[in-house]
């Protein structure tokens, strides 16, 4: 396994770090394969929730432009390429795993990196962490499904003022936007997010994957289309163990022992 990417393993779980903290885990190729590989051996593995974080003093800095330093090119970049061929499927690959994807944005989450995290179920950051769109500094457009999700997050106005500036976006501000779950103490950021990706592995995996499949579909179904949507995912999660042993346990008074089917 490449080094970019660390894993630790936990029982129905898995933490993922980005691993190039000398880079604030920008991304190269290497580790572009490498956090794909691990997510899609995460599901093929049946793990019922994913954290996703960063090492050292930042989330994600977006692209290495590194590798794209003009001076040292012959012609220019096919970014429309590298966006078909690593960022797209990785969004694609986020939003359709139907385990919970937590993410602990822990430092400075900047392009793409800031857009990764959007892509994940529930994204807690560390008071001190900036969200920036820098995408306009640099003559782009924001990439990784940022043009996507901040209107539909946040709305037109505050996603075309955030990707035209770049202003930096606090933490408490993102969420008090709605822009992430929640805002909390670095101290506690991972303590809080371990117990999250924890508690949602134990939970009702099979209703989170279509809570998540239902809400994706939200975005483009008709409120008709939709309630028949819901009626059949009903039925469907009705017919599931979970169901059976959620209601028996409220019945008898104790905790559920949910198997995510």
């Amino acid at each position: 396994m490449s080094e970019t990417i660390r894993i630790d393993q936990h029982d129905n779980w898995v933490q993922i770090t980005l691993n190039r903290p000398d880079r604030l885990n920008s991304f190269n190729d290497e580790m572009h394969m490498a956090l794909r590989s691990t997510l899609e051996k995460a599901r093929d593995d049946g793990m019922r929730a994913v954290l996703l974080t960063g090492s050292g003093r930042g989330f994600c800095a977006g692209q290495d432009l590194g590798d794209r330093d003009p001076s040292k090119m012959t012609s220019p970049p096919d970014l429309g390429k590298t966006v078909r061929t690593f960022y797209a499927p990785l969004v694609k690959l986020i939003r359709s795993l139907e385990c919970p994807v937590v993410c602990a944005v822990n430092g400075v989450a900047a392009g793409a990196g800031a857009n990764l995290a959007l892509a994940c179920d529930m994204v807690f950051a560390a008071e001190s962490v900036k969200f920036i769109q820098s995408f306009s500094k640099v003559g782009l457009i924001p990439d990784t499904g940022g043009s996507w999700h901040l209107p539909h997050l946040l709305g037109e106005a505050r996603a075309k003022g955030l990707a035209l500036t770049a202003q930096p976006l606090s933490a408490k501000q993102a969420e008090e936007w709605g822009l992430i779950w929640k805002c909390v103490a670095d101290d506690d950021l991972m303590q809080e997010a371990s117990n999250m990706a924890e508690k949602l592995a134990n939970g009702p995996t099979l209703g989170f994957s279509l809570t998540k499949q239902a809400i994706h579909a939200s975005a483009v179904n008709t409120l008709e289309e939709h309630l028949e949507l819901e009626a059949g995912f009903m039925k469907t999660c009705g017919e599931s163990d979970d169901y059976a042993e959620g209601v028996s346990a409220f019945l008898e008074k104790r905790e559920p022992v949910f198997k995510g089917s």
